[in-house]
C-alpha cells in the first residue's frame, strides 16, 4: 500500500504552467530520489506535497497522504499534518533554524505542537542522540551558528523526525556539504528509513548522491516526468535523452590546455593562524584553537592548484589570510615576493592583483546594481581608473569572454540563472586581469549541467589568459577535473601533496583515502572517463 500517491499534479504559478501532469507513489521504508536541472520542478513537487505553494499558486489532480487528499485540506488541517504526518529536511539549515533559539528549544517545539503526551526536552534529547547529537556531545543549549554545517543539517533532520512522521522530504539535504559529511547524512537517511518504515522523498541534481541508496529514481525536467526507473536500470540502460544527457554530464571531464609553469606566484611558508578559546575559569589563560598550523606551499604562475578537506579543516581561513583579509600569527604569504599583509594591515598594491569567485554570486552581488556597475568593483582598487570608453570595452570583453552578452551589462543580477550569475562573477574577477584567482566553492551549488559549462567556461580562460588560480572544493570529482596539483588539508594541516592525478589514484594518507572512497559513487566512475 502506498504512502503518498500523486496523481496527475499539475502547476500553475500566475498562468505561468510550472508542473505538467506529475505521478508517483512513495511506499512505507521506500526511497523514491526525484532529480534534474534546476528549474526542472523538484522542489515545487515537495512544497506541492507539503501545501506550502506562493501565492497565486494554481494546483490540480490528488496529492494522496495515507489515503487523505491534501488539496482538499484546510490550513488548520494541514498545520496538523505538517510536522506529524510529514516532514521535511530543507537545504539551507542556517536559513531554516532560528538563530535566537537553542537547537533543544527547536526540536520540542514540533513535539508541544502535535505531541502533548511526550516530554518535549526529553524527546529533543532522544531524537538528537538519535542523528548523532547527543547531550553529552552537543548540549541542546547551544546555537546554531556555534555548530559545523553537517551538525546543523542533523537538527534539521531532528527536527523533522521529532514526531515519527510517516513521510519525509529531504530538500537538497547534502548539497554544501563535504564529502565525508555528505556520506553520514545519506547513511542517516537511509537507517531512519529503514528502522521506522518511513518513506522518504529525496530531491537532489546530483545523481552521484542518491544510486546508492534510492529504490526509484524520477528524472525530471522542465516540470515533466521524463523517466522513471530502479538506479541500476537507470545508470545501465536510460531510455530518455535527456536521462542519457544528464548521466554523460555527470562523468564530464574539462580538458585543461597545457601547463605552462613559470616562475613561483604565490609564497606560503610556515603560516600559523589561532584563536584563543574562552577561559574556563579567571585563573586559567585562555586555550588556543589552530585553525591553519605551520602550512607551507608554492603556487607557481599558470598552475592549477586544488585544496580539498572537510568542513572546519582551515581551508576558508587560508584563503582569507591569503587575501590579505586578516593577519597571520605567525608565517609569511607573498606574492611575487611582497607581503599580502604588512606594517599590520593590508598591502593593497598586492591585494589588487588577486579575486576571489564566491560559493553564491548572489550573495555577493549588490541586487540593486546593475551588472555593469557589479564587474567594475575591483577597478576601485587600480591607482588609475579606466576611463569611460576604456571601461565600456573592458566590461564587454569580460562579459564576452564568459559567454554572456555586452548588452547583458544594463541588466540585474535577479535577471539571471544561477549558472549565469556565476558567469557573472567570474567576469568580475577577471576584468583586471589578476596573477591569483581563487575559486571558493564556485561549483558547489549548481547543478551538474551547468557546473560542466561553468569548468569549461574556466578551461577556455586558462587558454586565453594563462590562469594561475586555487581552486577550493569539497566535490573531490571537480578539484580532480580543474587543477593539476592538489592539497589535502585536515585539522589545519597539509597532510598530502602531488600532482592531482597522482594523489587521486594513489593516495598514501590515510585521510585522503577516507576522502576518496566517501565519494559518491557515480563520481568515482568519472574520475577514469
Amino acid at each position: 500500500m502506498s504512502l503518498l500517491q500523486i496523481r496527475n499534479l499539475s502547476l500553475c504559478i500566475n498562468r505561468l504552467k510550472i508542473l505538467h501532469d506529475i505521478s508517483m507513489d512513495i511506499s512505507p521504508g521506500e526511497i523514491v530520489a526525484i532529480t534534474g536541472e534546476s528549474g526542472s520542478g523538484k522542489s515545487m513537487t515537495a512544497l506541492a506535497t507539503m501545501q506550502l505553494l506562493p501565492e497565486g499558486s494554481k494546483t490540480k489532480g490528488q496529492i494522496l497522504i495515507n489515503d487523505r487528499d491534501t488539496m482538499l485540506l484546510s490550513e488548520t488541517e494541514m498545520c496538523r499534518l505538517r510536522g506529524n504526518t510529514v516532514g521535511m529536511v530543507f537545504q539551507e539549515p542556517m536559513t531554516a533554524l532560528n538563530p535566537v533559539q537553542t537547537i533543544g528549544a527547536q526540536v520540542a517545539e514540533s513535539v508541544r505542537l502535535h505531541r502533548p503526551d511526550l516530554d518535549p526536552m526529553a524527546r529533543a534529547a532522544e531524537v538528537l542522540t538519535r542523528v548523532g547529537l547527543s547531550p553529552e556531545l552537543v548540549s541542546l543549549s547551544r546555537f546554531p551558528h556555534t555548530l559545523s554545517g553537517g551538525q546543523r543539517q542533523r537538527v534539521i533532520i531532528a527536527i523533522a523526525i521529532a514526531c515519527s512522521p510517516k513521510l519525509l522530504i529531504a530538500d537538497e539535504p547534502t548539497t554544501a556539504l563535504d564529502v565525508t559529511t555528505q556520506a553520514q547524512i545519506l547513511h542517516l537517511l537511509q537507517k531512519l528509513t529503514t528502522e521506522d518504515s518511513m518513506g522518504l522523498m529525496m530531491i537532489t541534481h546530483d545523481l552521484a548522491v542518491v544510486t546508492q541508496m534510492a529504490d526509484q529514481i524520477i528524472i525530471m525536467k522542465n516540470g515533466h516526468i521524463v523517466e522513471k526507473a530502479r538506479p541500476s536500470n537507470l545508470l545501465n540502460t536510460p531510455k530518455h535523452p535527456y536521462t542519457k544527457a544528464l548521466i554523460a554530464t555527470s562523468a564530464h571531464r574539462a580538458t585543461l590546455p597545457r601547463l605552462r609553469q613559470e616562475a613561483p606566484l604565490l609564497r606560503v611558508r610556515n603560516v600559523v593562524q589561532s584563536y584563543a578559546l574562552p577561559r574556563r575559569s579567571i585563573f586559567t589563560a585562555p586555550g588556543k584553537v589552530y585553525a591553519v598550523n605551520d602550512v607551507s606551499f608554492d603556487i607557481p604562475k599558470g598552475i592549477r592548484l586544488g585544496l580539498v578537506g572537510e568542513s572546519g579543516c582551515g581551508k576558508s581561513t587560508l584563503t582569507r589570510s591569503i587575501l590579505g583579509l586578516e593577519p597571520v600569527k605567525s608565517g609569511a604569504i607573498t606574492l611575487d615576493g611582497e607581503h599580502v599583509f604588512s606594517a599590520g594591515r593590508p598591502n593593497l598594491a598586492v591585494r589588487r592583483r588577486m579575486q576571489v569567485v564566491f560559493q553564491d554570486p548572489y550573495g555577493s552581488f549588490n541586487p540593486r546594481h546593475r551588472v555593469a556597475r557589479l564587474i567594475t568593483e575591483p577597478f576601485n582598487l587600480l591607482d588609475k581608473k579606466p576611463t569611460a570608453t576604456e571601461s565600456m570595452d573592458r566590461i564587454a570583453k569580460s562579459l564576452t569572454s564568459v559567454g554572456l552578452l555586452p548588452s547583458d551589462a544594463q541588466k540585474y543580477p535577479h535577471q539571471f540563472s544561477g549558472g549565469q550569475r556565476q558567469r557573472i562573477a567570474i567576469a568580475r574577477a577577471i576584468i583586471i586581469r589578476p596573477d591569483l584567482i581563487i575559486f571558493d566553492e564556485a561549483v558547489s551549488a549548481l547543478d551538474v549541467s551547468v557546473r560542466a559549462q561553468i569548468l569549461d567556461l574556466i578551461t577556455e580562460l586558462c587558454r586565453q589568459y594563462n590562469l594561475t588560480y586555487l581552486f577550493i572544493s569539497h566535490d573531490l570529482s571537480v578539484v580532480r577535473n580543474i587543477t593539476d596539483h592538489v592539497l589535502v588539508m585536515k585539522s589545519g594541516k597539509i597532510v598530502e601533496r602531488g600532482s592531482t592525478e597522482e594523489v587521486f589514484s594513489n593516495p598514501q594518507d590515510t585521510y585522503t583515502k577516507s576522502l576518496i572512497s566517501a565519494a559518491p559513487q557515480l563520481s568515482k566512475r568519472t574520475y577514469h572517463a
